[in-house]
């Protein structure tokens, strides 16, 4: 696919609808891509230092020491921890990464707050600080209620043929308002990484995934219904009577049901290959007699392309057919529904209540996130790289990104020792391997080129106009790529994102600022914490060049096939035993875990963890048995790991996620890779009769 590919250390939730557009692939792997406003996982200190003597990295307290570690690990090490810090009723789950958001968001009110003070300093510092005022001018807003988007419902409520329907969802798009009725880009061709290519993609849909629509279990049903509510609700807002809110709802929810019997699975969409389809626009527009590409592109202002990418061709089949036969009047209210939806977070209290009422059908939340905190993350979202300048100058220090790129020398060349050593792969294919990851570029800390955003306008007066201006310069610059060289020096997170990511079509990984910081990284830590933490994401994040789908992409970033057959068969033996083992972990009792969807973070973090564990037994500490607090290095290397997953979540919220993310839940995440690890065994003394033993024979050796 020609979009931005990022495998995802943890979880990322974006804020901007425009982002479905350009990091579809991202959206894979987000934390809650529902309907409703949503705040960046992000932490501004990217080296945040612990203070006081008696702090401790690995602390006795957090753990519940009466659970043996052979029976859960991740309970032996977080069990106190996760019994004295329920999910605050803000929140729909409360854990390290949580933690290090809380403190992200303070500091992004506190560089907001200033840029806005010294407004008059720079144009920097005058549009940051400008959009968080009109985020966060409450008042202003109120009295606006829905009247920002009144022209523009109006306008689609004028239309009358199926011709200026499609014109509309082209319009739409170039606004900013992502997703309408399909999904759309201009980015890297998978086969031709060099150059732009435009892509088409399933979507159209407002809830989270295509099982909502699909499946009848009663939380389903339950869902579907509240939506059916929750449309006219919001159309009642913009004047709309009761029997026509209630008939574009039902409308709507009939549309996006066609949409959606038409998609792929989320599993499906993890093949590159089964999703890489090359069409002529020509070609392409024959096998939709009602969508002339050619057209519509010019429209989406792409002029210079000659073919497109699509994921699922058949999908548009669907749309072409639902195009003659889903009435004119049907279609306006589909369209007027993306206006809103999108629109709803930065519209008066009553649109962002009602959204938020439904969001709480899907997760269980209690109360709404403060305004503070979510209007702080939609400056990081609209404005990051500039936003991130601030935090780099306040917060990063050089001293940071050097000892990463030692970590990352250390973790790359440990890598590199256990490819040549696989019993189960050819010399020629281990060539290969070690050519792809020799050429792996790394990105630490912040962009060697920092965005401008040249032509955004943002009026402290006018918080619609301000997301309007930025919406629509990020999708005239990704359109602009066309034709033009391919920029490999573009970030898909800002700097102050607490993540890290792995884009095969640049063969790069890329380690965010935010990072850098308790529980993964510290510079007062022992090698054993910051191994267990921050060397653990960079082995994860080499190890996507090489998981199912990953190492399906060569070293120049092409989705080319380097293996052997035989190589690919003895691979695919090892990784269908971490989807059995993975898929045998449930969730609310009885949920299971989704091995398909989540084979390809489990490889990473299976990879990573015992990549980290031998360069930590590299360091001083690593081969000694010098203890601190009571633990034994290898023992700290383990609890460091476990730590960075300890969280509580709700359980609506954890339903959702086995549907839609594919990462494991943070239990399985700490317990499924040491599960597998000799050396884990040993540090706890794991011995036969423990609940997560597994005989030596059966312990998953992939990377």
């Amino acid at each position: 696919m020609p979009l931005i590919k990022i495998y995802l250390f943890f979880l990322l939730t974006i804020v901007n609808p425009y982002f479905y557009e350009k990091y579809y692939l991202i959206m894979k792997r987000l934390i809650f891509p529902a309907v409703a406003a949503f705040v960046v996982l992000q932490s501004t200190n990217a080296i945040a230092q612990t203070t006081g003597k008696n702090f401790k990295f690995i602390d006795p307290a957090n753990m519940d020491l009466s659970v043996k570690p052979g029976d859960n690990f991740y309970l032996y090490a977080n069990g106190t921890w996760l019994k004295n810090n329920p999910v605050p009723a803000s929140k729909t789950r409360w854990g390290s990464f949580d933690l290090l958001r809380q403190t992200s968001l303070d500091r992004l009110k506190l560089l907001s707050e200033d840029a806005a003070k010294n407004a008059a300093k720079n144009s920097l510092n005058q549009r940051v600080g400008d959009l968080y005022a009109a985020a966060m001018d409450s008042a202003a807003i109120e009295k606006l209620g829905y009247t920002p988007i009144k022209p523009e419902l109006d306008r689609l409520n004028a239309l009358t043929t199926q011709d200026q329907i499609l014109t509309e969802v082209a319009t739409l798009r170039t606004k900013g308002i992502g997703g309408v009725l399909f999904g759309f880009s201009v980015g890297q061709d998978d086969k031709n990484v060099n150059q732009y290519i435009p892509g088409v993609y399933q979507g159209g849909l407002s809830l989270p995934d295509r099982d909502y629509y699909l499946k009848n279990d009663s939380r389903s049903q339950t869902i579907r219904t509240e939506y059916v509510k929750y449309i006219t609700d919001m159309f009642k807002l913009v004047g709309d009577d009761e029997k026509t809110a209630q008939w574009k709802a039902s409308s709507i929810l009939n549309l996006e049901t066609a949409l959606a019997k038409s998609q792929l699975s989320r599993v499906e969409l993890r093949d590159p290959v089964k999703t890489y389809n090359k069409f002529s626009v020509a070609d392409f527009s024959k096998t939709t007699p009602g969508l002339d590409w050619n057209t519509l592109l010019a429209e989406m202002k792409v002029t210079k392309a000659d073919s497109l990418l699509t994921n699922n061709p058949e999908f548009f089949k669907t749309v072409n057919s639902l195009l003659t036969a889903v009435p004119v009047d049907v279609w306006k209210a589909y369209l007027q529904w993306a206006v809103i939806k999108n629109n709803a977070g930065f519209l008066s209290s009553d649109f962002v209540n009602r959204q938020f009422q439904f969001s709480q059908v899907l997760s269980g939340q209690k109360q709404i996130t403060p305004r503070w905190q979510r209007m702080s993350g939609l400056v990081d979202n609209n404005l990051g790289e500039l936003l991130g300048q601030l935090y780099v100058e306040k917060y990063f220090t050089d001293a940071a990104k050097q000892r990463m790129l030692a970590l990352v020398k250390n973790v790359q060349q440990t890598f590199a020792e256990r490819i040549q050593r696989l019993d189960w792969m050819s010399d020629s294919t281990k060539q290969q391997a070690m050519v792809k990851l020799n050429a792996i570029v790394n990105k630490i800390g912040f962009p060697d080129k920092w965005e401008t955003y040249d032509g955004v306008v943002i009026n402290k007066n006018d918080l619609i106009a301000s997301i309007n201006s930025v919406n629509e310069w990020r999708y005239n610059d990704m359109v602009g790529h066309m034709g033009k060289p391919v920029d490999k020096t573009k970030w898909g997170m800002t700097p102050p994102t607490i993540n890290a990511y792995y884009n095969p079509s640049n063969n790069e990984v890329v380690f965010p600022a935010g990072i850098l910081q308790f529980p993964f990284f510290d510079f007062n830590a022992d090698d054993a914490v910051n191994y267990g933490g921050a060397a653990a994401v960079i082995g994860h994040e080499l190890t996507h060049g090489f998981d199912d789908e990953g190492r399906q992409y060569a070293a120049d970033g092409n989705l080319k096939d380097w293996w052997t057959a035989d190589d690919a068969k003895k691979f695919t033996e090892r990784t269908d035993k971490v989807v059995a083992q993975y898929a045998a972990f449930t969730v609310n009792d009885s949920i299971h875990v989704n091995g398909n969807l989540t084979l390809g973070e489990n490889l990473a973090d299976l990879g990573g963890l015992n990549i980290a564990y031998e360069a930590f037994k590299k360091t001083d500490e690593g081969k000694s048995n010098k203890k601190i607090d009571g633990f034994t290095p290898d023992q700290r290397f383990f609890l460091s790991w476990a730590q960075v997953w300890r969280s509580n979540i709700l359980p609506d919220f954890a339903s959702q996620l086995i549907m839609t993310d594919p990462h494991s839940p943070g239990m399985y995440r700490c317990n499924g890779p040491v599960q597998n690890m000799d050396a884990w065994y040993t540090a706890f003394d794991v011995k036969p009769g423990d609940k997560m033993f597994k005989p030596e024979s059966e312990r998953i050796k992939v990377w």
